[in-house]
């Protein structure tokens, strides 16, 4: 692939400043790289953006050694379907605080001379009257052309981002990712090795529940949210898990079963357990839960009133309202398949961007994982 191909609806790509990015850091962690850390490598960068109903985000790497190295990433709640359940649109100040974060994504994207570029957008557009609408927006006033993509392929991507912590010892793994607006569940066999890179996922069975932090806590309320309210979600997101485990749990050994969790819920759960004074993604992600350590978290969580919830250093204002929620959904998962051991992810749908992109254009051939 040409390094100097512009990406569709960007701008022609600018060299990748010297500045050192203390940042930055390869993918998947823990495994062994090699090279992809020169300022003269001319390999070309990818970039992933994730639009959900709650968060913008990127990430912009390079290929290093089986996996990537970020050079770019960035990170916004903006809360894109705000009021979307009652009014069935996207208004109008979470089009703005959309488009403002994602015209910052699309500079950071010429920065670092993104050639390659997949930019998605989850279940806000996918359920709102006006999804087009906003596309078309976006693509007039800040050039990017945004892909709404269905809930297989959002849940496909999410176990291709995730699959490197799988434990390789399993039988089966349950993957969640507790969106905002939705909340896909994924069961997965062991990993496949691939020819080069990283280990590609076994799906042996989907779903996605019109469920999300955002939509629960606003039929709920997030701010009050005593035991009953909370037993009340779990109750409404318990059947929906349990229909996906009649149709794809069948015959399923939780002995040799864990849970993989990704989304804020779950890395914020990870956070207060290790008594973390700021998040620190090195910590948290790949780290083990057992199901008493979650629990104990989760009975911390509820017993918390909401300026509580505000001042936790792994919560704060932004979060504040929506973590019960996020509660409620594991809770529920938990119930329908009570395995012991918990493995958190801080990683997700870019991961698997970047790597089915990657691994579309062969960048890892002749390796051996």
């Amino acid at each position: 692939m040409d390094d100097e191909a512009p990406t569709p609806g960007l701008d022609p790509a600018q060299r990748e400043p010297r500045s050192r990015l203390p940042w930055g850091r390869r993918w998947p962690a823990r495994h062994r790289q090699d090279g992809g850390g020169s300022r003269t490598d001319r390999r070309p960068a990818y970039a992933a953006l994730d639009l959900g109903t709650n968060n913008c985000r990127l990430l912009v790497a390079r290929p290093a050694g089986e996996g990537f190295r970020v050079i770019d990433a960035f990170s916004r709640i903006i809360r894109l379907g705000e009021g979307l359940a009652a009014s069935g649109r996207l208004g109008d100040a979470a089009i703005a605080r959309a488009i403002e974060a994602l015209s910052i994504c699309r500079d950071k994207m010429q920065l670092r001379g993104a050639s390659r570029a997949r930019l998605i957008a989850t279940e806000a557009c996918r359920a709102a009257q006006n999804g087009e609408e906003f596309r078309t927006r976006v693509r007039n006033e800040v050039g990017l052309d945004l892909e709404i993509v269905d809930r297989e392929t959002e849940a496909r991507l999410a176990a291709i981002g995730c699959t490197p912590l799988m434990d390789p010892a399993a039988e089966g793994v349950i993957l969640f990712d507790i969106g905002g607006g939705s909340s896909e569940i994924v069961r997965l066999g062991r990993s496949t090795p691939a020819s080069g890179g990283p280990p590609v996922p076994q799906i042996r069975g989907w779903a996605s529940l019109a469920l999300g932090v955002v939509s629960l806590a606003e039929r709920y309320g997030g701010v009050l949210v005593d035991r009953a309210v909370y037993g009340a979600m779990v109750s409404e997101v318990e059947t929906h898990v349990r229909r996906f485990a009649a149709e794809h749990a069948q015959g399923l050994d939780l002995a040799t079963t864990h849970l993989l969790g990704t989304s804020g819920t779950v890395t914020t759960i990870a956070g207060l357990h290790l008594r973390l004074r700021r998040y620190d993604r090195r910590q948290v992600d790949g780290c083990w839960m057992s199901d008493s350590q979650v629990q104990g978290v989760l009975d911390e969580l509820c017993a918390m009133n909401y300026e509580e919830r505000v001042a936790s250093p792994c919560i704060g204002a932004e979060r504040a309202d929506l973590v019960l929620a996020g509660c409620a959904i594991l809770d529920a998962i938990r119930r329908v398949f009570p395995c012991e051991r918990l493995r958190v992810a801080d990683r997700g749908l870019r991961e698997g961007m970047l790597v089915d992109m990657m691994r579309t254009d062969d960048v890892w051939a002749g390796r051996t994982s």
